[in-house]
Formats: C-alpha cells, structure tokens, sequence
C-alpha cells in the first residue's frame, strides 16, 4: 500500500505518474508556464546538435546526444534549466538576478527569457561534452 503523499508529483505539484515522452510532459504544463518553457526548449534546440534527440531523463525533459547535453522543466512559477553544475559556474556572473544552485537555473516565468544567455549556456554544454568525447 502507498503512502499518502508519497507517489510522484507533476510539475504542477500534481500527484501524477512520471511522463513517458516530452509531448506528454509538454501536455501536463499550463499556461503561463507552458509558453515559457516552450520558448526555451526552442532556445535549447537552436544550441543543440542537428541530431540531438529530446528524451525524458528522470521524468523531465532533456535533450541528448550520446550523452544528455541539458535538461528543463517547469514548475508553477518558474523554468528551470539544468546545464550541469560547471557550466552554472561558468555563467555566475550572467546569472546574477537568477535563483541558481548547484546545478539548476531557475528563470521567472513572470520575467522574459533570456533566451541569448540560454542559447551560450547550452553551446558552451554541448562544447564541454564534445571536449570529453575527443579526449
């Protein structure tokens, strides 16, 4: 038997069970977070590869390519982007104004994306997994 409170929440906060594809993550989301987070995945596919693939990674989205490059979700009152804790160290200085932590961004929904930053943060992510794959 399960526990009250114990099953899965959607991003809404909603008790749900975990997406299996990003069209029905994407469905789950509603407005104003929904528009939000579709602007940054189209910033996040403009910075990824050609044939980077969008796959759900530990029930959000993410884009990859051999390796997840980044992923994103949304949440009542904010999009987070999760480009890996040395790329957030890498942008401090850009990010300032942002709720940042180890290795999550999150940006307002109730502000505009900075899809320019979003777009050099994902290019400099997709830099750092090449490096590592030539190495």
């Amino acid at each position: 038997m399960q526990k009250s409170g114990s099953r899965k929440r959607d991003p809404m906060g909603k008790a749900a069970r975990a997406p299996k594809t990003v069209a029905e993550y994407l469905a789950r989301i509603p407005e104003p977070a929904h528009t939000a987070l579709g602007k940054m995945r189209a910033a996040i596919r403009s910075a990824v590869p050609r044939e980077a693939t969008e796959v759900i990674s530990y029930g959000i989205p993410a884009f990859k390519d051999k390796n997840v490059l980044v992923w994103f979700a949304a949440f009542s009152n904010h999009c987070s982007l999760f480009p890996t804790a040395s790329i957030i160290q890498e942008f401090t200085d850009e990010l300032q104004g942002f709720s940042t932590s180890k290795g999550t961004v999150q940006f307002p929904i109730d502000r505009p994306l900075p899809t320019a930053l979003i777009k050099r943060m994902v290019q400099s992510r997709v830099a750092q997994v090449k490096a590592k794959r030539l190495r």
